[in-house]
């Protein structure tokens, strides 16, 4: 049950990365598209990270 809670609470992680990959890309390029080209990877990037490092706790949790 504690999952659940828990789950309501991951989607306040989505507006905030989507705000950090834009402003990252921002600082890098000046043109709308290249901008949004390096803010999609970043996304992409970040969710990636976050989801191998929640497979690394699930698992060590079974693991204990």
């Amino acid at each position: 049950m504690i999952l659940f809670s828990t789950i309501a609470k991951i989607w306040y992680s989505l507006p905030l990365i989507a705000v950090v990959s834009l402003c990252y890309g921002a600082t890098r390029h000046e043109h709308l598209r290249e901008i949004a080209i390096h803010a999609i990877r970043t996304c992409i990037w970040v969710l990636g990270f976050m989801a191998l490092i929640f497979l690394v706790v699930v698992l060590s949790g079974y693991w204990i």
